[in-house]
């Protein structure tokens, strides 16, 4: 049974390049293109599942369109004597014309003639000699430089530092103060909407002064004005002293 040829172009073709050290994750990537008119199905399928994280490891590429493969290699103790036979598989079949088929379910109906697929092996790389003292020496160089700026005296830096932090203290003054100033406005209506309350009560009483002899439900809300004029008080000493 003939298995139908690769319709996608994969770059690199044959061979998938991971270059040292590997005591971090190093990550090699992975085009495929679609030169067809018709969408196509892929997925990528690898020999070491657990040493590799694949993004994305399935999807659906749009006629003459691309997808970028990211596959990262996780940190482990390389051996350049020990033979590496990592890997990978990029399994693709078109699309069916209906777009609402189950993909999971799609992929284990598949029968084998309609599915292509295309192989790549891991190659493991370590920089060579010069690369890599050029490297250790770039890396103490850094190293360097960085205790000497910590080792300076503190100048443009720190004042960088105290300003963008007297900036945010200064942001949350202004806040506190707009807030202030809000909860001093509502008291300033509340006191001129009970002292307007009083001036009808004493028009339609005829009273041009408190009359101290009336009932207590009768007389002005005198505490009320009070406790209100406290509280609009209060809070101008504290917006007196934010804006110091």
């Amino acid at each position: 049974m003939l298995k139908q040829e690769q319709v996608l172009q994969i770059e690199p073709q044959n061979e998938l390049k991971f270059v040292g050290p590997f005591s971090q994750p190093v990550t090699s990537y992975m085009k495929l293109t679609n030169p067809t008119d018709k969408k196509v199905l892929f997925k990528i399928k690898t020999t070491a599942p657990k040493k590799y994280c694949v993004r994305p490891n399935s999807g659906l590429i749009n006629a003459e369109q691309s997808a970028q493969i990211a596959i990262c290699l996780q940190p482990f103790r390389y051996d350049p004597n020990e033979k590496n036979k990592h890997k990978f598989m990029v399994q693709t079949v078109f699309a069916p014309e209906t777009g609402d088929a189950n993909l999971e379910t799609l992929w284990k109906e598949i029968s084998p003639e309609q599915l292509m697929d295309s192989k790549l092996k891991c190659v493991f790389e370590m920089p060579d000699q010069e690369q890599q003292s050029g490297s250790t020496a770039g890396e103490a160089q850094r190293a360097t430089v960085h205790s000497e700026v910590n080792d300076t005296p503190k100048t443009a830096q720190e004042a960088s530092l105290s300003h963008s932090g007297d900036s945010v203290e200064l942001q949350k003054a202004t806040k506190e103060i707009q807030r202030l100033r809000e909860i001093e406005s509502e008291l300033r209506e509340a006191l001129f909407a009970a002292k307007n309350e009083k001036w009808e009560l004493e028009d339609e009483k005829g009273l041009s002064a408190p009359n101290r002899y009336a009932p207590p439900a009768e007389q002005p809300p005198t505490m009320y004005f009070i406790a209100i004029a406290i509280v609009v008080g209060l809070v101008g000493i504290l917006l007196g002293k934010f804006l110091l």
